[in-house]
């Protein structure tokens, strides 16, 4: 018989927050035989992870054997050693490696979340141990219609994200929607879509064909139905219950619920929390971030008001991506974040007030954003010409450009007929871009960026476009007019955090364990110190630090004397 989740006063693991590292731990914990409650601020899960591309960086799993890309920890642990250099943190790092294949082999045994390793998708970043494929997992496409009424708990994409009001398309099916008519396999896959998507919108609000993070998300959810988890939806957790130095419980919508074995901060980071963000981020960056407005960074203020250690990130205190907006006609905002799409193709350039490049265009959103920060490049704007608008798209006008007057007439993209007109326009110096513009046209004839190296990392290259020539991510700028977007960085995860071991477990300000307290996903300070290594350093953590407390909660990491699990 199900349990009520508004009648638990006790439990052996009490999770605060269903994003995809509460998820994690609180389905692990139950599989090991824990009595566990989820509490969920808000009325859906997934947080974060749901609105993401779902890419799951995990190295040297089976599963990129089965792909025929087999990826070494030994491997991965060069390149991350390499990155991260001396920033600290490398006991995080080697027990993350170490339970990464065992906690992806054991979801897969055990539950509905499934991953496929990608044969192509490279790390960020070109250092010895890097991998091209293998090491970044894809969750599996999940069908919506199996969770029933839970289905609409499952928070939805971007609003920007989706095709026709609600429908989920996946990078490799775009072109064949955008040109349905090229061929017979282009028809086939827009019928077999749009007809799937159709027949979902007579029954739901959205499509049911889940991709990328609602896919992993919807998987999980599915997983904890199964394992008979309770999930409090719409439960605020105001404070930690202390007795002797130990963390005992929380209190939850008012009421007081013990953890017999602890309790876990899984709420989604910094995000929205104004006092942290006003403290750590360049003031630029503070107006918006990526995640639900939800997440305002309560497990980092319920921990530290009880003395735990806060560790402001490394290099960076969050995880950027450069974004560009604009207002819609019911006052709502419309945000892009620019990850593969546009950037890394030719022709292209990233410009500043002086109208200036100031950035390799083509590297990670993270690189392309800190280097945005760091030369003061406020505004920055990306400009293309005629030819890259109608072939690649710019932000959400879509390749093919059928959208376009509606973005002009919306204001978030500016034309004008030559390079002078358009820097006026957007208020940089005209003299300074087309300076800019002339030399990267030079580059661009010769294949080889000299001022910024672009095209010459393994990702760049694999982003770019190979029919452009030996270098795939130059081409010069043609004929007008001519076109720029507006970006800014957007911060997609909290790079700070709260201090933690090795377990999980949350360190006060001396970096000792505080007892029953353990913190996992962007609450937790991510163990890259402030680097993105590659696609899925976010949410591949989140996971296997997740399954790493669920293991230490029920005993199966550690020798510690713990209580006596009790069923509820």
């Amino acid at each position: 018989m199900p349990v009520d989740p508004e009648m638990l006063t006790e439990v052996d693991l009490l999770v605060i927050g269903a994003g995809a590292g509460g998820m994690t731990t609180a389905l692990v914990a139950a599989l090991a035989g824990l009595s566990v409650l989820l509490v969920e601020k808000t009325g859906q899960v997934g947080g974060t992870t749901a609105t993401s591309g779902g890419t799951t960086w995990i190295p040297g799993t089976h599963l990129s054997d089965a792909a025929g890309v087999p990826d070494r920890v030994e491997d991965a642990e060069l390149f991350l050693r390499t990155i991260v250099g001396q920033r600290g943190g490398d006991h995080l790092r080697a027990a993350f490696l170490r339970s990464g294949p065992e906690a992806v082999a054991d979801l897969e045994r055990h539950t509905e979340v499934k991953f496929a390793a990608a044969t192509a998708h490279p790390d960020y970043i070109d250092a010895p141990g890097q991998a091209f494929g293998g090491r970044a997992l894809g969750p599996l496409p999940f069908d919506g219609r199996l969770l029933g009424a839970d289905f609409d708990r499952v928070r939805p994409p971007r609003r920007e994200f989706m095709g026709l009001g609600g429908m989920m398309v996946g990078r490799n099916e775009l072109s064949a929607l955008l040109s349905p008519f090229a061929s017979l396999t282009n028809l086939r896959t827009t019928v077999g879509i749009v007809g799937r998507y159709a027949l979902d919108r007579l029954r739901y609000r959205r499509g049911t064909r889940l991709l990328m993070g609602n896919a992993l998300v919807a998987r999980l959810l599915y997983s904890l139905r199964k394992t008979g988890v309770p999930i409090l939806f719409d439960a605020t957790t105001d404070a930690l219950l202390v007795e002797q130095g130990r963390v005992t419980g929380a209190r939850v919508n008012g009421r007081e619920i013990r953890a017999r074995r602890g309790v876990v901060l899984a709420t989604g980071g910094l995000c929205w929390n104004k006092d942290i963000r006003a403290r750590l981020f360049p003031e630029p960056t503070r107006a918006y971030a990526l995640g639900p407005v939800t997440n305002t960074g309560d497990g980092a203020d319920l921990a530290t008001a009880i003395g735990a250690g806060f560790d402001d990130g490394g290099d960076s205190p969050a995880l950027w991506m450069p974004c560009s907006s604009y207002r819609r006609a019911d006052g709502t905002l419309a945000v892009w974040p620019h990850i593969i799409l546009d950037r890394a193709k030719p022709g292209l350039l990233a410009i500043n007030a002086r109208g200036e490049r100031f950035v390799n265009e083509s590297d990670s959103y993270h690189d392309f954003s800190v280097a945005q920060i760091k030369a003061g490049a406020f505004p920055a704007h990306l400009v293309c010409d005629a030819d890259f608008m109608r072939k690649y798209g710019l932000g959400m006008v879509l390749p093919g450009a059928r959208n376009l007057p509606a973005m002009l007439k919306a204001g978030y993209v500016t034309e004008a007929g030559s390079i002078a007109a358009l820097a006026r326009r957007i208020g940089c110096d005209p003299v300074g871009l087309q300076r800019t513009v002339e030399e990267y046209n030079r580059f661009a004839a010769t294949g080889r960026d000299d001022a910024f190296g672009r095209g010459t990392s393994v990702m760049n290259r694999f982003n770019g476009d190979p029919a452009a020539g030996a270098n795939p991510c130059l081409k010069p700028l043609g004929e007008g007019p001519f076109y720029a977007v507006a970006v800014k960085p957007a911060d997609l995860a909290s790079s700070a955090g709260l201090k933690g071991d090795e377990f999980g477990r949350v360190l006060n300000r001396s970096d000792q364990p505080i007892s029953g307290l353990y913190a996992c996903g962007n609450d937790l300070a991510s163990i890259f110190r402030g680097t993105y290594p590659g696609p899925g350093t976010t949410i591949g953590p989140a996971i296997v630090f997740g399954w790493r407390i669920a293991k230490h909660a029920a005993g199966e990491l550690c020798a510690e004397p713990l209580p006596v699990a009790r069923a509820v």
